[in-house]
């Protein structure tokens, strides 16, 4: 029997791909989204309203489904108290099986600080009782070009590391071979990362070639880096994510390459070049 499909984040780049992909295949789904007038309208797709933090709307949003495509939540203080809460309540409602997307570097000392978050999230999920597949993501390679001011610096304390970022299509078309067969992956973990390991000058020369606009790197120390950043007025736990993001890349825990994305799609993964011209 095919299994039921509950998908959150369908709003957003990453669970909204997936969600359209299973729609044209054919698959029923359950989209799980906090504002139904944001959802998309997909053939063979059913709306449900709930939040990560709210446990009773997420059980009767999830009641009636197999499988669960967990997008992790938006960035937040409490962001792992709401992924339990959420956990918690699809093993109310009965899911079987919880398809999460972590972070490649997940730890509980992870360098870039959310990562620690993901590690938490995973603990949860590995100690619910439900099978489990965890995708875990590099930094997303349509994010890179983002980091540069709008006079085109690169400007971090990244020193010379490299990161193998992942586009967020190929993390979707993974996600989607995951789902069309949820039972050939439970208790995997997928590290999902692009086909190349780019320091940030190269990143930034790549962005001048392919699209014109004059980038460059600029090299910080951390204490520059939160001197730079302190003016936004973000908490703490902001600025530490910001700021580790580039001293995670430093630290070479994200350079790895797999073959992840071509094992799970037939297709190897884009490299930013190729992302910038699609």
């Amino acid at each position: 029997m095919t299994p039921r499909l509950a998908v959150t984040g369908s709003t957003g780049r990453v669970g909204g791909e997936i969600a359209r992909r299973l729609s044209h295949a054919g698959y029923e789904q359950t989209l799980l989204v906090r504002d139904p007038a944001r959802a998309p309208d997909l053939p063979g797709a059913t709306i449900a309203t709930a939040s990560y933090a709210d446990r009773e709307p997420a059980v009767k949003a999830l009641h009636g489904s197999d499988v669960l495509f967990m997008v992790s939540g938006a960035e937040a203080e409490d962001r792992v108290d709401q992924h339990r809460t959420f956990i918690d309540a699809a093993v109310e409602a009965g899911v079987q099986h919880i398809i999460y997307t972590s972070f490649l570097a997940a730890a509980p000392d992870a360098t870039f600080t959310l990562g620690r978050d993901h590690w938490a999230t995973e603990e949860h999920i590995r100690n619910s009782g439900m099978a489990h597949t965890f995708l875990r993501d590099n930094f997303y390679l349509d994010v890179l070009p983002l980091f540069a001011s709008d006079e085109g610096v690169l400007r971090g304390p990244a020193g010379n590391g490299r990161v193998a970022a992942v586009a967020r299509t190929d993390v979707a078309r993974a996600a989607v071979v995951v789902l069309e067969n949820p039972n050939a992956h439970v208790g995997r973990t997928w590290d999902l990362t692009g086909p190349e390991a780019l320091s940030l000058s190269e990143v930034a020369a790549i962005v001048t070639r392919v699209t014109g606009r004059q980038t460059r790197y600029e090299e910080e120390t951390v204490e520059e880096a939160y001197a730079s950043r302190a003016s936004y007025g973000v908490p703490d736990w902001q600025l530490d994510a910001w700021v580790t993001t580039y001293t995670a890349i430093a630290s070479g825990q994200l350079e790895r390459t797999t073959t992840a994305v071509q094992d799970l799609t037939g297709a190897a993964p884009l490299n930013l070049e190729a992302l910038l011209r699609r």
